[in-house]
């Protein structure tokens, strides 16, 4: 994924930060025990292929209702979704909510005027309230991955586990040439 052009330091910072945030999507998916990917916790918890696609639609929601000017990416079916297919689908929809970040924060002018969570919920204006709501979403949902791979018999490691608290890293594997601070 290509970062988008931004000429404005917020639009390309909150850009540089959903890349991030899907890049520790992907480091799990890449990382994770291919057995860990359908099987079923106990209850009614959701698999880790249902946690993935569900990140992956709430996106496409967010894209459809908050930037109808971009090309929605299609939705992915939790019953039939492979990781290569959420891998793909994940990077459709981050480079979607990259842009759409980066057309909301990059000053006056820009085509997104309000953050639309859901249909039914109140409109927010745009602001890094609605960079933080995005990714507190998707943190929440790799620590429920987190912990059900654990608790399946199936523990990341390493690299994946702590490997997604290296921002340097992450940034540079999605294209930033630098963190916080430079001027790429």
């Amino acid at each position: 994924m290509h970062p988008p052009k931004v000429h404005t330091e917020l639009g390309q910072a909150a850009a540089r930060m959903f890349s991030a945030n899907d890049r520790m999507n992907q480091v799990l998916i890449e990382h994770l025990d291919p057995a860990a990917w359908t099987a079923k916790p106990p209850g009614k918890t959701r698999t880790i292929v249902a946690i993935f696609t569900h990140m992956h639609n709430v996106r496409t929601k967010w894209i459809r209702l908050t930037a109808p000017h971009l090309k929605v990416p299609l939705q992915l079916n939790r019953a039939h979704c492979t990781p290569q297919e959420a891998r793909a689908g994940l990077t459709e929809s981050a480079a979607c909510c990259a842009e759409m970040l980066a057309d909301a924060l990059g000053g006056p002018g820009g085509r997104v005027e309000e953050f639309h969570r859901d249909s039914l919920a109140r409109p927010w204006p745009v602001g890094m309230e609605m960079l933080c709501y995005m990714v507190a979403h998707e943190a929440h949902h790799r620590g429920q991955v987190c912990m059900l791979a654990h608790q399946l018999g199936f523990p990341l490691p390493y690299k994946a586990s702590d490997g997604m608290w290296n921002w340097e890293k992450l940034w540079k594997e999605c294209g930033w040439p630098a963190g916080p601070g430079s001027d790429s």
